[in-house]
């Protein structure tokens, strides 16, 4: 195993900022910027972008996905502009039946969650949301309570690897192993976390991952990844582009319409799939996680908030132990002895970024932040005390 120090200087964040918020939207990396701006200059010069330059960083970025996923084909990943885009193409390819449930933790993030709320009502079926246990250590319960919950009549299991809010981590091998015995879906939100917690899709077995690129993927906003398995290879996009059918690398030919698609998940990429700008930024971004290795990126997240982490609990903050919940995504809560309004006073003055999510306080580092980034979030806590 690699051990990573910090990267900071692949970054861009100035000094007096203690930005740990990288799940509302990550910084992009330097050489991506550097890149982003070498091809916004090339579309000044478009009789430099050639037919093959609309199918090769595409490819590439698919592959690098596949990579980060465990997953062996990259002709499974299409690339997708948002992941309600994502989700939208999965719900238009299931036949929910009168009745049948929809699974999913409770305060899912909406984007995986209106998706299939229409298609509840549309055909019938019913919304199934699995509440968080009141108890303080919470994540087996919750995961016990998810497995229970899966029935036969369970048709979809639309969930994340960890809760968006707090950062709980659920058991995707043992949900994915549930959903096969009883013929559901398991569809899965990656966005917070694939690309900073290790994810095996050999293990996990999904039928579909949805991933927006601009947190943990250190990606551009507006672009992302989509991993759509064997159920979904006949499927209808919900959108139809030229160059998601066969033979389209051909220009030429195109005035000849196709009634076929490309094969398993290039019919569901967006049109315009190929963006100049982005995709190579996304690329590079990819390129560099591979580099560092995703358990690397994890391992570093624990070690560095482990000594803030105890100290903030003996100041009086409560948070899951740290073997129930990702360490690059976690939720704090406060005692009635805090008062919320004022730590957000104290925290904007300091220049420490996080999020507020519910009734949790998410911290969200990576591996551009250094040692005094928690002791500043600390000192804010002894602060308000």
């Amino acid at each position: 195993m690699k051990i990573l120090q910090c990267q900071s200087h692949l970054f861009d964040l100035p000094e007096e900022v203690h930005y740990l918020n990288a799940a509302y939207m990550s910084p992009i990396l330097k050489s991506a910027e550097a890149v982003g701006q070498e091809m916004v200059s090339l579309k000044s010069r478009p009789y430099q972008i050639s037919p093959v330059d609309f199918y090769t960083t595409v490819d590439k970025t698919k592959a690098a996905f596949s990579k980060i996923i465990n997953a062996d084909d990259p002709g499974r990943v299409a690339i997708i502009p948002s992941v309600s885009y994502g989700i939208a193409n999965v719900t238009n390819n299931i036949d929910l039946q009168p009745g049948e449930e929809i699974l999913m933790p409770y305060e899912q993030f909406p984007s995986n969650y209106y998706s299939w709320k229409r298609l509840a009502d549309t055909n019938g079926g019913v919304i199934k949301s699995i509440k968080s246990p009141a108890a303080k250590k919470k994540t087996a319960l919750w995961n016990e309570a998810i497995l229970e919950a899966i029935t036969t009549q369970t048709k979809v299991v639309a969930i994340s690897n960890t809760h968006w809010a707090d950062g709980t981590i659920f058991d995707l091998e043992k949900i994915g192993a549930r959903c096969r015995e009883v013929g559901a879906y398991l569809i899965i939100d990656g966005t917070q976390s694939i690309g900073a917690l290790p994810f095996d899709q050999k293990k996990v077995q999904a039928d579909a991952i949805i991933c927006a690129g601009y947190k943990w993927l250190l990606g551009p906003y507006s672009i992302g990844v989509a991993y759509y398995g064997p159920k979904f290879d006949t499927g209808i996009p919900i959108e139809e582009n030229w160059i998601n059918r066969h033979e389209s690398e051909n220009f030429q030919n195109l005035v000849n319409y196709q009634d076929n698609y490309k094969p398993k998940a290039a019919r569901y990429s967006v049109g315009e799939q190929s963006n100049f700008i982005l995709i190579p930024m996304q690329l590079q971004a990819f390129e560099q996680i591979l580099d560092w290795g995703v358990h690397n990126i994890q391992n570093y997240c624990k070690e560095l908030t482990k000594d803030a982490l105890n100290e903030l609990q003996s100041l009086g903050v409560d948070l899951e132990d740290g073997e129930n919940r990702a360490h690059h995504l976690f939720g704090m809560y406060l005692n009635d002895r805090f008062d919320l309004q004022k730590l957000k006073e104290i925290l904007a003055e300091n220049k420490v970024f996080v999020s507020f999510r519910g009734n949790a306080i998410r911290v969200a580092p990576h591996v551009y932040n250094h040692q005094k980034d928690l002791e500043a979030l600390v000192n804010c806590f002894k602060k308000l005390r």
